[in-house]
C-alpha cells in the first residue's frame, strides 16, 4: 500500500469514528429530550387532575330509579357541598332511562343553597341538555359558561317543554341527602333517596 493510500484511509477512518460519535452525542440528546418532555408532560397530567375533584352523589347504575313527569318548569335536583373555597362548574353528569321519547331538552339551573329555599342562580344563560331515547349517562359541558360557586349549592335540571306521557327513569341513591322538587310555584324536598348528579370542578385556589 501506497503512503498516500495509507493516509487517506486513516483520515477516511477518523472521519468516520468523528461522525459515529456525533451520532451517538445526537442519540443521546434526542433521549434526553424526549425523556425531558414526558416527566414535564407526566407532571403537568398530575397537576391538573390535582386541580379537580367531583361533587355530588356518586354514579350509580343499578335498579333504584326515581320517574319523573316532562312538564315546563318543573324541577328537580339536589344539595352539593363545593368547599370552602370558590370552585369552577365543568361537567354535569347523570343516570337516566327514557323509553317513551326521544331529545327531551331540559336546562341546568344552579343556585345559592339557603336551607329548603333557593338563593341566587348563578347560570346566568340558558345551560340546555338533551336526554335521548335509551339508558345511559347524560353529561353538560360547563366549562363554557365559568361558573364559580363555594359552600353549598342546589343543582338542577328543568324542563323546557310539556312533553305528555313522557317519564323518564333517574337513577337514585338511597339515604345521601335526599333532593328536592320545584312544582307549582313552590320546593320541597324529598328525604332518604336522592338524584345520582354529579359535577366535575377544577378548584381555583
Amino acid at each position: 500500500m501506497q503512503p498516500f493510500q495509507l493516509k487517506d484511509r486513516l483520515a477516511n477512518n477518523n472521519h468516520n469514528l468523528k461522525l459515529r460519535i456525533m451520532i451517538r452525542k445526537l442519540t443521546a440528546l434526542k433521549f434526553t429530550m424526549l425523556i425531558t418532555a414526558f416527566i414535564l408532560f407526566s407532571a403537568t397530567a398530575v397537576h391538573a387532575q390535582d386541580k379537580t375533584k367531583i361533587i355530588g352523589n356518586k354514579p350509580r347504575q343499578g335498579s333504584s330509579n326515581s320517574s319523573s313527569s316532562v312538564i315546563k318548569g318543573h324541577q328537580f335536583g339536589i344539595k352539593m357541598n363545593a368547599g370552602r373555597k370558590p370552585v369552577e362548574l365543568l361537567k354535569l353528569d347523570f343516570g337516566v332511562q327514557s323509553n317513551d321519547r326521544d331529545n327531551l331538552k331540559f336546562k341546568v339551573n344552579v343556585y345559592e343553597f339557603n336551607g329548603i329555599l333557593s338563593g341566587e342562580n348563578f347560570v346566568k344563560q340558558d345551560i340546555v341538555g338533551v336526554i335521548p331515547k335509551g339508558k345511559g349517562r347524560v353529561s353538560v359541558d360547563l366549562e363554557p359558561y365559568h361558573i364559580q360557586v363555594k359552600k353549598d349549592i342546589l343543582v338542577t335540571i328543568e324542563w323546557l317543554e310539556t312533553v305528555s306521557g313522557a317519564e323518564p327513569s333517574f337513577a337514585i341513591g338511597l339515604f345521601n341527602g335526599g333532593s328536592y322538587q320545584y312544582e307549582e310555584g313552590k320546593w320541597k324536598r324529598i328525604p332518604v333517596a336522592g338524584f345520582d348528579f354529579n359535577i366535575l370542578v377544577r378548584k381555583l385556589n
